[in-house]
């Protein structure tokens, strides 16, 4: 009689998840032609810069407000139908901008209103795709899986927005046409996954309990809270994206090709560090790693916040976003493996939320920090910040710093 061989930890071989996260990549790539269109779009018919705030503000108010229903929609219907219905609505909301877009629009508020849809969509979709990747994997593979799926968004999140400008450069109508044909083919990837075992049809009856269990198990979980509220105010407290355009025109001098560049930087980083994940991972010491790397994140922002010459502070950028990406494959992968499948999309709602008020709030903050005291000044007390919350964090989560393994085993 012979053992039953291990399942894979690569988690390209297990075939629900080839499609998983092909249909992912679509979407987010997709998404990201949308989001630069729609931005040029605005400012073409406007020429008012707060409307482009308020395209962000529309597309987030939605996960914000809906966060007890997606999450508890992911627990207790079919994540991989909530997926499909999701992904159905975006590409209607990609159809809708390329009729509005052929009509000579003059005014945006029609926009708006296709941008909150598209933010209803991505409330449902986020959860429901978050908490789908585990049942499709095992134990071994998640990790694995954790780091494929961030360097899709990686690779999405650097050359999306290219493609998008250069689509929608030739004409509107062919890059929503494009986005809408990608994530078409996103939905028919979700079908391919098939039915997933253990997952369709679960239901749990309707109460304040059940829509309250997802922040229940966050403060109860260390391990989960810790990660959740370290992400929040790391990123809170670093974020220096929103005043990259104050570093390229009035302290690098470095113009719009030079934005470009410290726009690239960071995706940059993530990418090559999320490739070197992917074959690696993370053997041991997971939480002091987890601190180590967010601390660092911290200090490569202070570095950028001080550089006056381009070159080291392309480098900081990319080292920024190298450290972001090491700390979001330990975070996100001891939130999977800790939190039970019965709350996981309420628990990744919340993580989504969460995620969406610091990059949100993070902005806010340097931006007011930086009318206040000066672009510089506010980058590198937002590092120095960083730094403190990943020591005191350290201190006071210690069996996330403690946390050993990210392959399931200890």
């Amino acid at each position: 009689m012979t053992d039953t061989p291990p399942p894979s930890a690569n988690a390209l071989h297990h075939r629900a998840y080839v499609f998983y996260l092909l249909a992912v990549g679509l979407a987010g790539f997709a998404v990201q032609i949308m989001s630069v269109s729609v931005g040029w779009q605005i400012y073409d018919i406007s020429r008012n810069p707060a409307d482009l705030g308020l395209a962000g503000l529309v597309q987030f108010l939605p996960p914000l407000f809906l966060v007890l229903l997606t999450g508890l929609a992911a627990d207790r219907f079919s994540r991989r139908l909530i997926m499909a219905l999701c992904l159905a609505l975006e590409a209607a909301c990609a159809a809708a901008l390329f009729v509005f877009t052929a009509t000579s629009p003059s005014v945006v508020w029609p926009i708006f209103a296709i941008l909150a849809t598209l933010g209803v969509a991505r409330a449902f979709l986020n959860p429901a795709a978050d908490a789908l990747a585990p049942n499709l994997l095992p134990r071994e593979a998640i990790a694995h899986g954790i780091s494929l799926s961030s360097m899709t968004w990686q690779a999405g999140t650097i050359m999306g927005p290219v493609l998008g400008g250069l689509l929608y450069g030739v004409s509107g109508l062919v890059a929503y046409s494009t986005a809408a044909a990608l994530i078409g083919l996103a939905a028919v990837s979700v079908m391919l996954i098939g039915p997933v075992k253990g997952r369709e049809g679960r239901k749990e009856p309707a109460s304040l309990e059940t829509l309250f269990a997802g922040f229940r198990f966050i403060r109860s979980e260390k391990i989960v809270l810790g990660a959740i509220s370290l992400d929040l105010f790391a990123v809170l407290l670093g974020g220096a994206v929103a005043l990259m355009p104050v570093y390229a025109r009035d302290i690098l001098h470095a113009g719009p090709l030079g934005l470009g560049l410290l726009r690239a930087a960071p995706g940059i980083g993530a990418l090559v560090v999320a490739l070197w994940l992917a074959k690696h991972g993370i053997r041991d010491r997971a939480g002091h790693v987890l601190f180590v790397f967010v601390a660092l994140f911290g200090l490569f922002t202070v570095v950028f916040g001080l550089s006056r010459w381009i070159p080291l502070s392309i480098a900081a950028l990319m080292l920024m976003g190298a450290s972001d990406m090491v700390s979001v494959y330990v975070r996100e992968t001891l939130m999977q493996l800790w939190t039970p499948d019965a709350v996981r999309g309420r628990v990744t709602a919340v993580n989504r939320v969460f995620i969406g008020a610091s990059n949100e709030l993070g902005e806010f903050r340097a931006g007011f920090v930086a009318a206040a005291i000066g672009a510089v000044a506010a980058v590198v007390l937002g590092g120095l910040g960083t730094m403190a919350v990943a020591g005191l964090w350290a201190r006071w989560f210690p069996s996330l710093r403690e946390a050993r393994r990210l392959d399931g085993r200890t």
